[in-house]
């Protein structure tokens, strides 16, 4: 335990570097699914060791570089505009939706793809070009080290799906879908997703504004090897970024933060944030407070240094009233105990990170897939929910609880 005083650790901005750089490699996803440039070495999102991943070579990717939301807003148009051109009036219509249409709320979850239908359509279904153009949508979406983590996490389900011991067949299948149509100007919504991955991103260019609320990031195993033998940690950075933040804290602070209630508002659900007890902002010195920013960034930082910083500072603004409860291991160390689960309550954000305690079925012989190694996180703005477009409806069927 340490004083109140952070070391070793300086949280760093999100970059949004587009250095253009072609992989050797393709990661294989289910069903014929191939993810043109995507295998990255222990993929973290770590604020203070960020990694810049590599990026696939695609037209609708080789805009210039940018810091700047509306900069997002056009290459991300731009490479739906591109992937739409790819499709036959059928998929074109199967991915386009309304932009207020209430399957934006429904269409997305922790549970896999057979038990809760996805929108849009499944990238195990489209050619090799409409693959990479899908993918691009989210290279021009997202920054580096977020791509990362995304591609990390469909990589973990890959890998699943051909090491382990689970019959579910849906391992590796992912959905695209656009609620509006594609514009600089008029908002529309990207929702992609699958098992562990859930990304619901409203633009707005009227606006010039960008939001990851809700969000779904999930993990299964927690390292694993990919194809070229390379150890892959989608979610080293977050963690990393957990334990300076809890390591920060005097011992009368973390008892406070972990004699808390942590929370979870599942993906489906209707939700009233809750943040029962536990540490507040308030509670915190100012370093103290950039570790707990830098935590969330983890998922309402995830695209250009603009976007970041906007939705940083609204949560910045009501810090002090924001709870943080904390459960589980008081140290990184994933060869002990069962991982961590904590939550962030406050204003304007929630997050909760929710170790599994079981492997759902996909045991792989001498590799961690539950605890530390099974993880379902969740990202929602209590003011700002699919940017306000539509009203999260009840969930049907198998769409919330932890999830498997």
């Amino acid at each position: 335990m340490t004083d109140d005083t952070p070391t070793g650790h300086t949280p760093s901005p999100r970059r949004r570097t587009r250095t253009t750089v072609t992989f050797g490699a393709a990661l294989l996803l289910t069903a014929g699914l191939t993810l043109a440039g995507c295998a990255s070495t222990s993929a973290s999102v770590s604020t203070a060791t960020a990694t810049t991943a590599a990026t696939a070579t695609t037209t609708a990717t080789a805009a210039a570089t940018t810091d700047s939301t509306a900069g997002t807003i056009a290459d991300t148009t731009a490479a739906a505009d591109a992937f739409l051109a790819t499709l036959t009036d059928e998929q074109r219509d199967a991915v386009l939706y309304a932009y207020d249409d209430a399957t934006k709320t429904t269409s997305w979850s922790n549970f896999p793809v057979t038990f809760v239908q996805r929108a849009g359509l499944n990238l195990a279904d489209l050619t090799e070009e409409q693959q990479t153009a899908a993918l691009a949508v989210l290279e021009s979406l997202l920054s580096d080290e977020a791509y990362a983590t995304v591609v990390g996490i469909m990589g973990g389900d890959e890998y699943l799906h051909e090491n382990s011991s689970s019959t579910e067949s849906s391992l590796g299948q992912y959905y695209i879908a656009f609620f509006g149509d594609p514009s600089d100007t008029d908002a529309w919504s990207v929702q992609f997703g699958g098992h562990h991955l859930g990304i619901n991103a409203d633009l707005n260019g009227t606006d010039n504004a960008i939001t990851f609320a809700p969000t779904h990031l999930g993990v299964q195993p927690a390292v694993y090897t990919n194809a070229d033998g390379e150890e892959v940690q989608p979610f080293d950075g977050i963690y990393t970024d957990a334990f300076a933040f809890f390591d920060s804290l005097t011992a009368e602070q973390q008892a406070t933060l972990t004699s808390g209630d942590v929370t979870m508002c599942a993906p489906g659900d209707e939700c009233d944030y809750g943040s029962g007890a536990g540490l507040t902002g308030a509670d915190l010195t100012d370093a103290q407070k950039q570790l707990l920013l830098a935590l969330i960034a983890n998922w309402a930082g995830m695209a250009d240094d603009e976007t970041n910083a906007a939705a940083l500072a609204k949560i910045e603004a009501t810090l002090d009233d924001t709870v943080i409860a904390w459960s589980g291991e008081t140290t990184y160390d994933m060869s002990t105990g069962d991982g961590i689960s904590f939550s962030i309550s406050g204003p304007n954000v929630y997050i909760a990170f929710q170790a599994q305690q079981g492997s759902a079925g996909a045991d792989v012989a001498g590799v961690s897939t539950s605890g530390w190694g099974h993880v379902h996180t969740i990202y929602r703005d209590p003011t700002n929910d699919y940017a306000n477009s539509v009203t999260q409806q009840a969930a049907s069927g198998m769409a919330g609880g932890p999830g498997n």
